[in-house]
Formats: C-alpha cells, sequence, structure tokens
C-alpha cells in the first residue's frame, strides 16, 4: 500500500475548506457518519467561540468514493462554509494590527501586504475541520485492522485529569469524555478546568491546555528508523505541532525521561504465550514510559502522545501592537494607537 497523504486548501472565510487524501487503497467502508460526528465533536468544547455556533460541519465527497468504497483515486472531501463573505469588505475589512501570537505579522512581512486579513484567513483554526475530515477517513481503514484511537483532555491551567488509560478501561473512559462539556474523563477535573476557563472570560483571556491521546492495537514494526522521516514518532510529531497553536509533543512519559536514571525509563520486555496471537505477538511490558515507540517503530504497546496548546491569540482585551499602514509608522510600544485588538472585527 502507498503511504497515505492529505493536504487541505481554503480560508476561514472562503467558500468551504477540502481536503484530498492520496494512498487509500480500494474498498475501504466509509462511514459519512462517524466522519460527521467528528465534526460535530470538534465544533464542541467549553467556551469556544461564536463561529462554532455559526457553522454546522458535514462533508460531502467529491471523487475517491463509489457506493461508500473507495475505489483507490485520490479521495476529494468538501466542508462548506455558512459563513462565507471573505470577498465582502463590510463583513470581513482590512486588518492592519498583527495580533500577538498569531500569524499576522510574520505572513504580512513575508507575503509584502499590509493587511493581516490575508494571511489570518489561511492560519486560522477554521482549517483543522478540513484535517479533521482527513483523520476520521484515515481511521475508517485503521478500524479494519482493529486499530482505535482514544483521544481527550488531560490538563487545562492547573486542573489535570487523574486518570490512568489501559487497553481494558479505554471504552468506559470515552463515554465520560463524551459526557464531559471540556472533553476530559474525569468529573473532579471536569468543574476544575470550566471554572479555570470562567475566570479566564471574566478576564478577557484566553487558557490553552494539553491533549492525550492512545492509539491501541498497533502491531509491532510501524515506522522505520532507517531515515529520519520514516521515523513514526518523528511523523506524529511533525503533525503535533503542525496544528495551530500547539507548541509541544511528548511521548510516554516524554520530557519527565530526562530526569530519571535508565533504570526507571526503559521499559522491561516479557514474553506471555497466551498473547501470542495478538498485534504484541506475546512480547509484553510492564510499563510504557517510552509511549509505544522505541526506534521511531511501534513496539507492540499502545502509542501514547501529548500535545501541548499555548492559549488562543484570540484575547477579549488589547494587547500592544502596531499599525502596518504607511499613514501610521511605528509607535512607541504600548501606546494608545498600539493598543491592537487581539481578534479581528466582530463580524
Amino acid at each position: 500500500m502507498p503511504t497515505l497523504s492529505y493536504r487541505t486548501a481554503g480560508e476561514s472565510h472562503g467558500k468551504a475548506l477540502i481536503t484530498l487524501v492520496e494512498g487509500m487503497p480500494a474498498g475501504v467502508p466509509i462511514d459519512a457518519d462517524f466522519i460527521n460526528n467528528e465534526l460535530r465533536r470538534r465544533q464542541g468544547g467549553y467556551g469556544r467561540g461564536g463561529r462554532q455556533k455559526i457553522e454546522t460541519d458535514r462533508v460531502e465527497f467529491l471523487s475517491g468514493v463509489r457506493l461508500n468504497k473507495t475505489i483507490a483515486s485520490p479521495i476529494a472531501m468538501m466542508i462548506a462554509n455558512k459563513d462565507s463573505r471573505l470577498d465582502d469588505l463590510a463583513a470581513t475589512p482590512p486588518l492592519h494590527r498583527p495580533r500577538p501570537g498569531h500569524a499576522d505579522l510574520a505572513g504580512s512581512v513575508k507575503w509584502l501586504t499590509t493587511d493581516c486579513r490575508e494571511t489570518l484567513e489561511r492560519a486560522s483554526a477554521r482549517e483543522t475541520a478540513a484535517r479533521v475530515a482527513a483523520g476520521a477517513l484515515s481511521r475508517c481503514l485503521l478500524k479494519e485492522f482493529g486499530i482505535e484511537v482514544f483521544g481527550f483532555v488531560r490538563t487545562v491551567g492547573e486542573a489535570t485529569a487523574k486518570v490512568e488509560v489501559t487497553e481494558q478501561n479505554w471504552r468506559e473512559l470515552l463515554k465520560a469524555r463524551d459526557a464531559s462539556e471540556v472533553y476530559t474523563p474525569d468529573a473532579q477535573a471536569d468543574e476544575q478546568m470550566k471554572e479555570f476557563i470562567n475566570q479566564q472570560k471574566m478576564a478577557k483571556d484566553t487558557a490553552g491546555g494539553i491533549v492525550e491521546a492512545h492509539v491501541f492495537g498497533c502491531p509491532i514494526g510501524i515506522g522505520s528508523c532507517m531515515t529520519w522521516d520514516g521515523r513514526l514518532d518523528s511523523r506524529i510529531a511533525a503533525a503535533v505541532v503542525g496544528i495551530q497553536a500547539f507548541k509541544g509533543v511528548e511521548f510516554g512519559i516524554g520530557f519527565d525521561a530526562a530526569r530519571l536514571p535508565g533504570s526507571k525509563v526503559h521499559d522491561e520486555i516479557g514474553f506471555d504465550e497466551s498473547q501470542k496471537n495478538t498485534p504484541s505477538l506475546g512480547f509484553v511490558r510492564g510499563t510504557n514510559n517510552a509511549g509505544g515507540l522505541e526506534g521511531g517503530m511501534t513496539n507492540g504497546r499502545p502509542v501514547v502522545v501529548r500535545g501541548a496548546m499555548k492559549p488562543i491569540s484570540t484575547l477579549g482585551k488589547p494587547l500592544a501592537s502596531i499599525d502596518l499602514t504607511p499613514s501610521n509608522p511605528r509607535r512607541p510600544a504600548g501606546s494608545a494607537l498600539t493598543s491592537a485588538p487581539s481578534a479581528p472585527p466582530a463580524w
């Protein structure tokens, strides 16, 4: 099977988002309801912005699928934008003051424009809807091999979910996660996270957090130690930090491994004849500090990855910035003319 790859196209307030997936084999059953449910879950969450209430994301297959099965050709999916007023200057006026923490300034300099909107429309987290569609489509393939994925919010502010995820309990934790407004399976942490988010909203500020994903059923040897870009951990890390606002990634015990001796880090290997016919081929570990990855390859244990997301840059209170228009040259930081809204005008 060729390597799966995907690309996305579209702007936040353009007509639609497009996802192009290549390398999908023929004959994979496509569960459109599952994909649309993943898109709905993306739009959920506690304290989300008003844009999520405007859109009703659903995927439309433009190519690559016939009678609900893949046909090996590239798969094009479209997610229409209800709020598609990109060319309406009254609704989407130019934005000349770059927001700290966003792509506004770097993009304006790179593409020689004083209108930050031309950058922010593509850099917007709205683009992640197209990625969710690609991920959900890929999970249709993974299910054919018994590979399952479970993700949740581990931390918001100082509130952290105190749950241990195992191959035995993850389905129950999945139910608890889906019942939570912040997508955490820990009821106590749910309340603490919401309280922290409320505090930030009252202060016209924003919150970041840590998300965690577990992949069950991976056979040994996915990935490669032969090239840096063939390493599965390298590819996953790139995918995680490639998401808007994500600034860090770790596997297993992650950065804690740097603070411990090797005898407390490396997962000892055993063999259990009764598990010989499982994806692990009978090789067992008492711990999973490596997060299921050694030498860039899966080792039979669940893959465990966490990503750290910074607070979003769309704040409700102004932060110091500058005006990029020629009639407004550089001004001292903190002056009235440099206190730019950290969000585009309300549309």
